[in-house]
């Protein structure tokens, strides 16, 4: 699974066998989300959660909107179009 970002102590991974729509899982301190990416514009909307308190979620979106046009270029690395 390769991680295409990292930011305090967690990983952002795009799997490449994964499904559309575009989406990233982000993992680590005990816990996993999932975000769809909504490329290229954003803003990346939570699809689930698991382990993770609301301000760790908070954070999360905020770092991923400023990552938004780099994941979505990463994700069009792997699959083609979003």
């Amino acid at each position: 699974m390769p991680t295409v970002f990292r930011f305090d102590g967690l990983r952002v991974v795009i799997y490449p066998n994964d499904h559309r729509p575009a989406h990233v899982h982000v993992m680590g301190a005990g816990g996993e989300a999932v975000f769809i990416l909504q490329c290229p514009d954003g803003p990346p909307l939570l699809r689930e959660t698991f382990g993770f308190k609301s301000g760790d979620l908070n954070r999360i979106e905020t770092a991923l909107k400023t990552m938004l046009p780099d994941l979505c270029k990463q994700w069009s690395v792997f699959h083609g179009d979003f």
